[in-house]
């Protein structure tokens, strides 16, 4: 018999992962604050279907632009408000400030909120303090809460070092987290020690540095211990994001034969009206 879910939150956490097997795999859209648009305006409707035939569990954006996404588009698919800011033209880039809150995000329909925490920047201190803040507002609000934490700055020599991550993924963990998304570890194989330190299922961050295969860094990433991915701009910049979203799915997913995904967005939509 499945287990009950008896709180806003469980329902909520539960939706994070469609195939119910706590494995994640997040798209980030939120690089058009920090970084330019990430389709034309026409177009992002259209992404969003894409990401949702493919088999995303969960899209990532800000509070304004997550009123520009179809309903229908989070029927399958969780919705996680970035509360986070800070743009790639500002004299510290790696400065963030709170832009939402959890209760914006309650009023959006929102499953999760996530949170960037850049320890080492100069502005670690504050970033941290916004941190408990969210958390203690998701507690309020039954809010899951994914915190995208990193060591970047001055102050850091490697952002790769197993050691350093392991830090960084308990300090979000000690403030609040549910999840966290985190760089991964050089070498791959390393990043079994940071999830083995850390009491919080680790999601690994974007893509191969060098290009190499995203599938195969998702299936090491795996391998290693970690609960999923979270993957934006390689997805959103591929020729066929739907298609790499599917085989992304089928390795953080691999069991797609109960239950079924949707097979393309049409089937998708026009199940969804039928029923």
């Amino acid at each position: 018999m499945p287990r009950s879910l008896s709180s806003g939150r469980e329902l909520r956490f539960s939706r994070l992962s469609r195939r119910g097997d706590e494995r994640y795999l997040f798209i980030p859209l939120d690089h058009s604050v920090s970084d330019g648009p990430v389709v034309d305006a026409d177009g992002f409707d259209r992404l969003m279907g894409a990401l949702v035939a493919g088999g995303a569990d969960a899209v990532i954006v800000h509070k304004g632009r997550a009123r520009a996404i179809d309903p229908r588009h989070l029927r399958e698919c969780a919705l996680i408000i970035h509360l986070s800011a800070g743009t790639a033209r500002a004299a510290d880039h790696h400065a963030k400030v709170l832009v939402g809150s959890a209760e914006d995000a309650v009023r959006l329909g929102a499953d999760a909120v996530s949170v960037h925490v850049n320890v080492g920047s100069e502005t670690e201190n504050q970033q941290l303090a916004d941190l408990g803040l969210i958390a203690t507002e998701c507690q309020r609000w039954s809010l899951p809460l994914l915190v995208m934490i990193y060591a970047r700055g001055p102050r850091v020599v490697d952002s790769h070092d197993p050691g350093l991550l392991a830090h960084v993924v308990n300090i979000a963990a000690d403030l609040g987290a549910d999840l966290i998304k985190t760089s991964a570890a050089v070498p791959m194989s390393r990043m079994a020690d940071v999830v083995a330190s850390c009491p919080v299922p680790v999601l690994v961050a974007g893509g191969p540095q060098d290009g190499k295969d995203l599938l195969l860094y998702a299936q090491t990433a795996l391998d290693a211990g970690c609960s999923g991915l979270a993957v934006g701009r390689r997805v959103f910049s591929s020729p066929d994001p739907e298609r790499l979203v599917r085989e992304l799915a089928d390795t953080v997913h691999p069991r797609r034969d109960q239950g079924g995904l949707p097979l393309s967005v049409s089937e998708l939509y026009d199940t969804a009206t039928s029923s």
